[in-house]
């Protein structure tokens, strides 16, 4: 079930026209579509998984696997369901708290920041303290064990994980044809297999801003380019190579974070492009990601005045609304950060997160507290248990289909050293 508006049917039918021939990689230097232009639409795909329980989805996880998610979390208490849709923040570097709060409080998982490492061997007794936590709490699934590693200035695994360069390096990479194309789905293939090394299952990358340069203050060096075109040929690039490495990406910061000249991290900034404007600028590289295959994609704290002006994104059934209707997002949504300053001030954030549309809620300020006002929510009818269930699903069914293809992706045992030579050629097509 999805909250609907009656505004948002006439401004997707006005964007989708436009988006359609955005979804395709047009390839660099005119190499024409990346995909064949007979590969089924979502329509005829979801279609398809229904009558076939085998037939995967555009964003991962099988018809099956999504049916046999939801006859799961239909058992769920209020507890359980909203710990699912709760990635948590917590402080230090403790294992055993960590894992202790995950199965308290039945969270999918935690989002691992700089605060939280010490080495690598700290970081994979993290790692597999929570999976523990998660099986001990009966859930025969993977944790969601995320972090935000793009490359540059965001790396939070810094002198633990290969140092790649700024994502700003793609966008000239791909400009350079085929061969740079590689370079970029390499550089997140192996970071990919790399972060499997260590045990995670998430990462927060790529970032599919189209950045307007030195006025934007927040995104800068992670838009791989001022271009539309060349960014979501970038983007595409990297959802594939996560998607092979068998780890879960999460494109951000839709609609698009790289033209406003404010930092969301500290109040809410005003996305003021009409939405002819958003579909030929910021939305082409979450267009390419949904044709890729994106797992995820994470809503920003924007004001977008075309959508729904004066409430952020990531509150936003509108903007939700959009994402699925207009860009074609069948996948699981996440919020940015709720402990950052363009929603922290406002009233039960998560609560609205959820009822907009959101199926993950990254990092609230509080995590317990945060975990007893979306279950008292769902108890009370705030948030229908058709709505949390719905979100609930959608993330069980992505990390089952993160541990099917981890299955079947070996990370080698020298995975660091490929991604050191990734790292190196990326940093070369500069």
């Amino acid at each position: 079930m999805r909250r609907r508006t009656t505004a948002l049917p006439a401004l997707a039918a006005a964007a989708v026209l436009t988006l359609t021939g955005c979804f395709a990689d047009p390839g660099p230097q005119g190499q024409g579509p990346a995909t064949s232009p007979d590969a089924p639409s979502s329509a005829s795909t979801s279609a398809s998984a229904a009558a076939d329980p085998d037939a995967p989805t555009g964003w991962g996880p099988t018809a099956g696997e999504l049916e046999q998610a939801r006859a799961l979390v239909a058992g769920w208490d209020a507890a359980q369901l909203a710990g699912q849709v709760i990635v948590g923040r917590f402080q230090g570097a403790d294992p055993d708290g960590a894992a202790a709060m995950v199965r308290e409080l039945h969270l999918s998982g935690l989002c691992v920041t700089a605060g939280n490492v010490v080495d690598a061997e700290q970081v994979r007794a993290l790692n597999a303290a929570i999976s523990e936590a998660v099986a001990a709490d009966g859930r025969d699934f993977p944790a969601l064990l995320g972090v935000d590693q793009e490359g540059g200035v965001v790396s939070h695994l810094r002198g633990i994980a290969t140092e790649f360069p700024s994502f700003a390096h793609a966008g000239p990479a791909v400009a350079q044809g085929p061969a740079g194309r590689e370079v970029v789905r390499r550089a997140a293939e192996t970071t990919g297999l790399e972060l499997r090394e260590l045990g995670f299952t998430w990462v927060f990358a790529p970032v599919a801003d189209v950045t307007v340069g030195a006025a934007d203050p927040t995104i800068g060096t992670r838009s791989p380019s001022t271009d539309p075109e060349l960014a979501a040929v970038a983007v595409r690039a990297a959802v594939e190579g996560y998607n092979a490495a068998g780890v879960v990406s999460t494109t951000k910061h839709f609609p698009g974070h790289g033209s406003v000249t404010a930092d969301s991290h500290e109040s809410l900034p005003v996305l003021g492009r009409t939405l002819e404007e958003l579909t030929a600028t910021d939305l082409p590289p979450f267009a390419a990601a949904v044709e890729a295959g994106a797992p995820a994609v994470m809503l920003g704290h924007l004001d977008v005045e075309a959508i729904d002006p004066g409430v952020p994104s990531s509150l936003s059934a509108p903007v939700y609304d959009f994402l699925r209707d207009a860009v074609g997002f069948e996948g699981v949504t996440i919020t940015d950060s709720l402990g950052m300053g363009a929603v922290m001030g406002r009233e039960k954030p998560a609560v609205t997160a959820l009822n907009a549309g959101a199926d993950l809620l990254l990092m609230p300020p509080d995590t317990r507290n945060t975990h007893a006002v979306v279950t008292a929510a769902i108890e009370s009818g705030e948030v229908t248990r058709e709505r949390a269930e719905e979100a609930a699903a959608r993330v069980v069914a992505l990390q089952v289909w993160q541990e099917r293809v981890a299955g079947e992706v070996e990370v080698p045992g020298n995975a660091s050293e490929l991604a050191g030579e990734a790292s190196r050629e990326l940093d070369a097509m500069y």
